[in-house]
């Protein structure tokens, strides 16, 4: 399974996820951010390569709804429902992340 994991600005949330399942046989993994000064930008490329999208809030789903919105009916997109609360391989946001991904992965 091919997860893309997507945050704001690719710097705290999404490379976290990345890093938590960047060993894990079951997946191939890559990260990226909605936003215009995101680290590394979404794109329709890193969308179509997915199984899975993985967004962590709400908004970030609609950020894709409105930049990419042929490719929505196609598109499996989860919202991880988790905050801007945290910071880079943070415990409590891999706890979180293992939390919300793994009944994906069963």
């Amino acid at each position: 399974m091919k997860l893309l994991f997507l945050c704001s600005l690719n710097h705290w949330r999404s490379p976290t996820a990345e890093a938590v399942y960047q060993n894990d046989a079951r997946v191939q993994v890559r990260s990226a951010g909605v936003s215009s000064a995101a680290r590394i930008r979404v794109s329709e490329k890193l969308l179509l390569w997915a199984d899975v999208i993985c967004v962590m809030e709400h908004w970030h789903k609609k950020r894709l709804r409105d930049d990419f919105p042929d490719l929505m009916r196609d598109l499996q997109i989860e919202v991880l429902d988790i905050p801007d609360d945290y910071e880079f391989m943070d415990p409590t946001l891999i706890e979180l992340i293992q939390e919300r991904v793994e009944p994906l992965l069963a």
